[in-house]
């Protein structure tokens, strides 16, 4: 509630699937990220490499679900 008087209504648009995955994907590349960073493991360069792939391809769901949610005028449109 207290959020919400701050910054308005929370809205995530008319893609929050591609929201959700986006979000998913950030977290288990970070994790996968810094879990081959920090822990004393033999594979830590699958880790790091994989959640460096994993982050890198969440670019595409956020450019995507940015994209579904640019809002223009018919005005605009006009050709």
């Amino acid at each position: 509630m207290l959020l919400e008087r701050l910054w308005g209504r929370c809205n995530p648009g008319q893609c929050a699937f591609l929201l959700v995955l986006a979000l998913l994907l950030d977290t288990v590349g970070l994790v996968l990220l810094l879990l081959g960073i920090f822990a004393s493991l033999d594979y830590w360069d699958f880790l790091v490499y994989t959640g460096a792939l994993i982050l890198a391809f969440s670019l595409l769901f956020w450019i995507t679900w940015y994209s579904f949610n640019i809002r223009v005028s018919l005005e605009k449109l006009d050709f």
